[in-house]
């Protein structure tokens, strides 16, 4: 797929009217609700894998500690 630059996308958003402007949103919306579908059927994938290997499903509090260890450790810009 050809690369596409974020400020020659915006670029021509602005050169349209408000009419197309609309059509455009409502596509946008489109292909992200798409996304959303895919990485939902992704996850029940893994969810039915997990399930027939006999794992037992992590608790909302096993879930939220993962996520803090890995924002805790993961590099980030701001930090020196």
């Amino acid at each position: 797929m050809q690369s596409v630059k974020i400020d020659d996308v915006l670029e021509t958003l602005r050169s349209l009217p408000p009419e197309r402007l609309a059509e455009v949103k409502d596509f946008v919306e489109f292909l992200a609700s798409k996304e959303r579908e895919n990485a939902f059927a992704d996850f029940l994938s893994v969810a039915d894998r997990v399930e027939l290997a006999g794992i037992p499903a992590m608790s909302s509090e096993e879930i939220e500690a993962e996520i803090n260890t890995y924002r805790n450790e993961r590099p980030r810009a701001d930090r020196t």
